[in-house]
């Protein structure tokens, strides 16, 4: 043990954690005004931490209007995100850092060392998960703490570090369990709870919110000889609810029974890597390829070219923001969108930069190419098209009422897409014009077919989206031809080479696949490929008569087309896999939101 650990004075600072501030709802407002207020008056308190979902959808306004309430503390306080702020935002995410100054904080009190970082899914709904970039950042302060005196250290996220709830708890907790750890503190379930998290104690607070009680409150944290936590209701005594021990901590070996399971591999031995690489930051998208070389971009910004045969890097171009949606490339021209409002059209063997339009929000949507045109959607409301030669905006389609995130389709003579505005459109090629658009009957943003790459067949379009609906559109007028939920389909839909068939994942273990052909649901087949339950955005996608599937939790799959049975399956890492790069029956690229890029090659 630390020797000044024995003489340290008490100090306590204060917790707050789940706000949910919303702009259209004023309850959590007053709840976190009434907690400032009760801060303010307590001498003791000597700083607070934020621990996420500070807000209730990430929007620009809801983050400034809390920044502007925390600015009326009179202690410093330190704020990480939640999955609030970093699911939902027009802003790809990037406001929170805007706003304050960074989405993960250090800093040292008291000989003691402080630190949080965000712990959600990036735009999607999914599993909590730590972006490599914040894993190399937690690693690196950590060993500067430890090489500096082996200080105390306090850690601080939204999710637990626990399985089921952050999908790579276990590299974050690698990283935890080689230094003086006393707990990591957090929210997310709204209630006080202690967890076992690979042995490391991690507490979950109670939410600011007053929900069903008639007052709210917030944590208080003292450290002396114990690590006491108190739950403070406004305008009463806090309440003493857990103790910790409070010393030097020395882990031991890790308890790997816990860890996934990746025995699948040696099950299906048909399956090769012919190469993998892991990138700087988290990939949220899926590559483009020109016959030669692999395009994507990552999590901090850089757009790569890699060579298709081997991985190796070609060139790199560097946003500075995050880079979401997919790229598309076409006549030697790799075009895709920045969080730095930017949309850029780059020459495909060198990076160069030809041309860039700046918006007036972040660029998400992934791009598509056709006849010398791309189209691509903003966070600012708008469809562009831009030829890629000189890039000229030949039209922007404005009437959007929020984010594009999707890949639209281009289909005989029309552009389709949706967007998180609950609408579904169709817009003429030929100037951007509104043909016609379609509503789900739901109001909610977060049910709208957003997040789906659209499909077209025999003059109809198929779609999906969260509220769990397979729909079939008539492409000339938009007209419902038919709506199922039958299966519980997820924002996933893909198109057999020959037209004739639609596939989409459900939400538990199955496969569906469609007639494409028919004017009403008829059922070619029904697969249960046993992947659990499901909600990751990544296409179903079919090639030389092999079906691509990736899931939420590094499994990929190979199914028969035709009959939906299993040829193998194969598990890369225990995070998101997108939608899959198919490059024949046999031969396939998968990229992950851990930053990894793989070849596969399978034997049938």
């Amino acid at each position: 043990m630390l020797n000044y650990i024995l003489s340290i004075l008490l100090f306590s600072f204060a917790l707050l954690t789940d706000t949910h501030i919303s702009t259209s709802n004023p309850r959590p407002m007053e709840d976190l005004q009434r907690s400032i207020a009760d801060i303010n008056q307590n001498p003791n308190i000597e700083f607070v931490v934020v621990t996420g979902d500070l807000t209730e959808s990430g929007d620009r306004a809801s983050i400034q209007a809390i920044k502007d309430e925390l600015d009326k503390l009179n202690v410093p306080f330190y704020a990480a995100s939640g999955n609030h702020e970093t699911t939902w935002s027009e802003s790809g995410v990037m406001d929170f850092s805007r706003v304050f100054g960074d989405s993960r904080f250090a800093f040292t009190h008291n000989g003691m060392y402080f630190i949080g970082f965000n712990s959600g899914p990036v735009i999607r709904m999914a599993d909590g998960h730590v972006a490599p970039q914040d894993i190399a950042w937690l690693q690196h302060n950590l060993d500067s703490v430890s090489r500096a005196g082996n200080a105390p250290i306090f850690v601080f996220t939204h999710y637990p570090l626990r399985n089921g709830d952050v999908d790579n708890w276990y590299e974050v907790t690698d990283v935890l369990r080689q230094h003086n750890v006393q707990c990591i503190m957090g929210g997310h379930y709204h209630r006080n709870l202690l967890f076992d998290c690979d042995g490391i104690a991690d507490v979950l607070n109670r939410s600011n919110l007053r929900d069903k009680d008639t007052i709210n409150g917030y944590s208080i944290i003292t450290i002396t000889d114990s690590i006491r936590f108190y739950e403070k209701r406004i305008g009463l005594d806090a309440e003493h609810w857990l103790s910790l021990p409070f010393g030097y901590k020395e882990y031991g070996p890790t308890d790997t029974s816990i860890r996934p399971d990746f025995s699948v591999n040696k099950e299906y031995k048909n399956v090769k890597r012919l190469w993998h690489k892991a990138l700087k930051g988290g990939i949220y998208s899926t590559p483009v390829t020109d016959g030669s070389s692999l395009y994507i971009g990552d999590d901090v910004g850089v757009m790569y070219s890699l060579n298709l045969k081997d991985g190796t890097t070609n060139w790199t171009f560097d946003t500075g923001m995050r880079i979401i949606g997919s790229p598309a490339v076409s006549d030697g021209v790799v075009v895709f969108g920045s969080a730095n409002y930017n949309i850029y059209g780059l020459d495909a063997k060198t990076g160069k930069e030809l041309w860039h339009i700046t918006t007036n929000q972040a660029v998400m949507g992934v791009a598509t190419i056709h006849n010398g045109v791309a189209y691509i959607g903003g966070g600012d409301g708008r469809m562009f098209a831009i030829d890629i030669y000189s890039g000229e905006v030949k039209w922007a389609f404005d009437e959007l009422k929020n984010y594009v995130l999707t890949r639209p389709l281009v289909y005989n003579d029309k552009l389709y897409f949706g967007t998180w505005d609950t609408h579904f459109y169709a817009l003429h090629l030929a100037d951007g014009s509104l043909a016609w658009k379609w509503n789900n009957g739901r109001t909610n943003p977060k049910l709208s077919p957003a997040s789906v790459w659209p499909v077209a067949a025999n003059g109809k379009i198929f779609i999906t989206a969260p509220d769990r609906y397979f729909t079939c559109l008539n492409a000339e007028t938009g007209e419902q031809i038919w709506r199922t939920n039958e299966y519980k389909v997820r924002e996933t839909v893909g198109l057999s080479e020959d037209g004739k068939t639609i596939y989409s994942k459900c939400m538990w273990d199955t496969i569906v696949a469609l007639d494409a052909t028919t004017h009403d649901v008829q059922v070619r087949w029904v697969s249960n490929a046993e992947f659990g339950y499901e909600h990751n955005p990544a296409m179903p996608l079919e090639k030389d008569g092999t079906l691509w599937v990736s899931t939420k939790n590094g499994l990929l799959l190979g199914m028969d087309a035709q009959t939906g049975k299993v040829l193998w399956r194969h598990k890369i890492g225990n995070s998101i896999l997108n939608t899959p790069l198919p490059l024949s029956g046999t031969d396939c690229i998968f990229t992950s939101s851990e930053g990894t890029i793989t070849y596969i090659r399978t034997k049938k």
